[in-house]
């Protein structure tokens, strides 16, 4: 896409601080860290989210968060490691090109969970199972 900043970055049009990268996926550093060593996966195909990416695309990714994970301990010693996702403006994807940040963690470095956690009953548990087993 022309106006995807990870496309450019993963073609060379723009400069990006690559860690790994393979015939699949290329791994860069966030230009705004969250802390030191966040890195972006991204696959080489421009696909705007989860629901975009083909599945055998996002195997490549995964295997590249793992290596990039064990990259980032051997190189930095983080006490702790946070993986994650965002698909979709509500849920906070501000790039529309899929990505997963790998980001090095230690104690007292300022990050807090997204989400506040609230025990479900069993009847909503059982309501929104129900519903997901008639989507299949």
């Amino acid at each position: 896409m022309d106006d995807c900043i990870f496309c450019k970055i993963v073609s060379g049009q723009a400069p990006g601080y690559r860690v790994l990268q393979d015939e699949a996926t290329v791994a860069f550093l966030d230009r705004a860290p969250a802390t030191p060593g966040h890195t972006l996966v991204v696959p080489r195909n421009h696909a705007r989210d989860v629901w975009d990416l083909p599945e055998d695309e996002h195997v490549h990714v995964a295997r590249m968060v793992h290596r990039v994970a064990l990259l980032l301990r051997t190189a930095l010693t983080p006490d702790g490691l946070s993986i994650t996702h965002a698909t979709g403006a509500a849920a906070g994807q501000d790039v529309f090109h899929f990505h997963t940040h790998v980001i090095p963690r230690w104690p007292g470095d300022g990050l807090r969970p997204k989400w506040v956690s609230q025990r479900a009953t069993e009847e909503d548990l059982a309501a929104i199972q129900a519903r997901i087993q008639a989507a299949r």
